[in-house]
C-alpha cells in the first residue's frame, strides 16, 4: 500500500462527534472542520496504519462479539444477527402473501413507465431509484464476496444464496415502500426517506414516539458510520488493488504504491457526480448500472458457455453441497448460514439502506416503489451472485486446485483467466465500475443519515460530501482493517431496529397494499401505456 503524502484522519473523534450531534445537533459547519483542524502529518502511512488499527481494535473486538454473537445449533455456531435477517425475510414473504412472485410482473411494467407521471412528486424515476439502489448493491462483493463463500462453504453456498436473494425480495418490499410513504418533502422541492423517517414517523403514529425517535437516531449514525467503511473505503481500496495487479502487479505496476493518487483520481470523479445531488446520482447510475452489470453477466455467461460440460457437475454440486456437504465438517446448516450472511451482505435485503434512494422517487403512490424495489435482490443475488459461482465451480470442475493460496476477488478473476487469458482486465473494469457505482449510492445514503441528524442545509451536505471524497483516498492509500472491521459489524447492527421496525408496521403496511392493488384491479390507478401504441 500507499507510503507516500500523509493525510491523518482521527477516526474516533469523527465517531464521537456524530454521536455530540445527536445529543447537541451541532452546527453542520462543523462537519468539514474534522479536515481542517487535524494536522498533516509528514511520517511513513505504515505507522498511522498501526496507530488506527491499535486505538480503533478494542472498540471493534466489542463491538463485533455483540453484534455476531453466536448460539451453537447443531454443531454449527448460528450468528443472531443472519437469524434475524432470515426469519424477517421470511416472515415478511409469508406476511405480505409471497409478493416476491405476484409483484414481480407488476415491477417490470412500473420501472418501464407503464404508470409514470412526471407532475408527481419526487426527484427521479423508477427506473433511476432502482438503477441507484442497484448501484450500491452491487459491487466487490458480487465478484469477491461469493468466492469467499465458496471457498468457506463449498458450492452448496451458492443455493442457500439464491433462497436468501428470493426471499429478500419481500423485506426490500417493505422497507422501500415504508421509506417512500414516510418521505420528508423539503422546502427546495427535494425529499428525504429512509429507516430514519418511516421509524421515526411511523413509531410516532403507533404511539411509540420516544422509541421510534431513538431508533432513528441510532439508525442515522451507523449508516453515516457504515458508509465510510463498507460504502467507501473498502470499495476504493479493492478497485486500486485490483487496478495494480493488472497493470504490472506489486512488482511491475508503476501505480504501487501510489495508492493516494488513485484514491484522487476516483475522488475526483466521484465528486463530480455527487455535488449535484440525487438527480445527478440518478442520471449516471441508470446508464452505468446496465452497462456494468449486462457487461459482468455477458463475460460470466462466455465463460460458463466455454465450460458447458461441466454444467451438470456444477449444478449437481450445488444441490448435494447444500443439503448434504463435505464442507464445514458435513454441517448443512453451516452452509446454508454462510449462503444467508454473503447474499446479505451483497443485496443489503434488511439493513434499510435502499430505503433511502427510493423514497426519492417521482410518485404519489408509495406502494409502486416497493414492488419496483423487489427486483433488486433477484439482480443482484438470483442473477449476478449466481453467474459468479457458477464461473468458479465449472472451473473447479476441470481444475480442482486453482483456488489454492487465493481469496476473494483473486479467485474469481483467476477462474476468469484459466478461460480467457486477458479476462483479468475485464474483471478489473468491472471491479472498478462497480465500486465506483457503490460508492456514488453510499454517499446519499450517508449523506441523509447526516442531514436527518444535523438538519438540511447546503453546509451539512457540502461538509459530508468533502470528508466523503477524502475516505476515497484514505481507503487507497492505508490499510484501516480495524476500522473496516467495525463498519462492517456496524451496517449488520443497523438491520436489528430496522427489522423491529418493518414488524411494527406491516399491518399498516398490508392495508395499504391491499388497497392499492384494489384499485389497481378496478382500473382507478391508470396506465399511461395504454394510450400508446404496444
Amino acid at each position: 500500500m500507499d507510503n507516500s503524502p500523509a493525510i491523518l484522519i482521527r477516526s474516533l473523534p469523527f465517531i464521537s462527534m456524530l454521536f455530540n450531534a445527536i445529543r447537541t445537533r451541532v452546527s453542520p459547519v462543523f462537519f468539514p472542520c474534522l479536515l481542517i483542524s487535524t494536522p498533516v502529518v509528514a511520517q511513513d502511512f505504515s505507522g498511522i496504519d498501526s496507530f488506527i488499527n491499535n486505538t480503533v481494535q478494542p472498540l471493534t473486538t466489542f463491538v463485533s462479539k455483540i453484534i455476531f454473537f453466536t448460539v451453537p445449533l447443531f454443531g454449527t455456531d448460528l450468528p443472531l444477527v443472519v437469524l434475524w435477517l432470515i426469519v424477517g425475510a421470511t416472515f415478511f414473504t409469508g406476511y405480505f402473501g409471497f409478493i416476491n412472485i405476484r409483484g414481480f410482473r407488476h415491477s417490470i411494467r412500473l420501472i418501464r413507465g407503464d404508470y409514470a407521471d412526471p407532475s408527481h412528486p419526487g426527484e427521479v424515476s423508477h427506473f433511476q431509484a432502482l438503477s441507484t439502489a442497484l448501484s450500491g448493491t452491487v459491487g466487490i462483493g458480487n465478484i469477491g464476496g461469493v468466492a469467499v463463500a465458496i471457498s468457506i462453504g463449498g458450492p452448496g453456498a451458492t443455493f442457500w444464496m439464491i433462497l436468501a436473494g428470493f426471499l429478500g425480495m419481500s423485506t426490500k418490499f417493505v422497507e422501500c415502500a415504508l421509506g417512500t410513504i414516510y418521505r420528508r418533502d423539503n422546502p427546495d422541492g427535494s425529499v428525504s426517506g429512509g429507516p430514519m423517517y418511516y421509524l421515526d414517523k411511523g413509531l410516532k403514529e403507533k404511539g411509540l414516539q420516544r422509541l421510534g425517535n431513538f431508533m432513528a437516531k441510532f439508525y442515522a449514525v451507523g449508516i453515516v458510520i457504515s458508509c465510510m467503511g463498507i460504502g467507501n473505503m473498502f470499495q476504493s481500496n479493492q478497485a486500486y488493488v485490483q487496478f495494480v495487479n493488472v497493470t504490472g502487479g506489486l512488482n511491475g505496476s508503476w501505480f504501487n504504491n501510489k495508492g493516494w493518487l488513485f484514491g484522487l483520481i476516483i475522488a475526483a470523479v466521484v465528486s463530480f457526480v455527487i455535488i449535484g445531488g440525487i438527480k445527478s446520482i440518478a442520471r449516471v447510475t441508470e446508464k452505468l448500472v446496465p452497462f456494468m452489470a449486462l457487461f459482468y453477466v455477458f463475460s460470466a455467461l462466455t465463460i460458463i458457455g466455454m465450460n458447458y460440460k461441466a454444467l451438470p457437475f456444477s449444478l449437481l454440486a450445488i444441490i448435494n453441497g447444500a443439503f448434504s456437504p463435505e464442507a464445514l465438517g458435513g454441517s448443512a446448516l453451516g452452509v446454508m448460514i454462510i449462503g444467508f450472511q454473503r447474499a446479505v451482505f451483497s443485496n443489503e435485503a434488511g439493513i434499510g439502506s435502499a430505503a433511502v434512494a427510493h423514497s426519492a422517487v417521482k410518485t404519489n403512490e408509495p406502494i409502486t416503489e416497493g414492488y419496483v424495489a423487489l427486483l433488486e435482490p433477484f439482480i443482484d443475488t438470483v442473477v449476478i451472485c449466481t453467474v459468479t459461482s457458477l464461473v468458479i465451480i465449472t472451473t473447479l470442475y476441470y481444475d480442482p486446485g486453482f483456488v489454492q493460496g487465493l481469496g476473494g476477488i483473486e479467485m474469481t478473476s483467476a477462474a476468469f483467466e484459466r478461460n480467457i487469458s486477458w479476462s483479468p482486465y475485464a474483471i478489473a473494469i468491472s471491479a472498478i465500475l462497480f465500486a465506483f457505482s457503490t460508492m456514488i449510492a453510499w454517499s446519499y445514503y450517508g449523506l441523509k443519515g447526516w442531514t436527518y441528524l444535523v438538519g438540511e442545509s447546503r453546509a451539512a451536505d457540502f461538509g459530508f460530501k468533502a470528508v466523503f471524497c477524502v475516505f476515497i483516498v484514505i481507503g487507497c492509500s492505508i490499510q484501516l482493517s480495524a476500522v473496516l472491521d467495525f463498519s462492517d459489524a456496524l451496517v449488520f447492527f443497523i438491520c436489528v431496529p430496522n427489522i423491529l421496525g418493518l414488524y411494527i408496521l406491516a399491518p399498516a403496511l398490508k392495508h395499504k397494499l391491499n388497497d392499492y392493488n384494489d384499485r389497481l384491479a378496478r382500473g382507478d390507478i391508470r396506465s399511461y401505456r395504454k394510450d400508446l401504441p404496444d
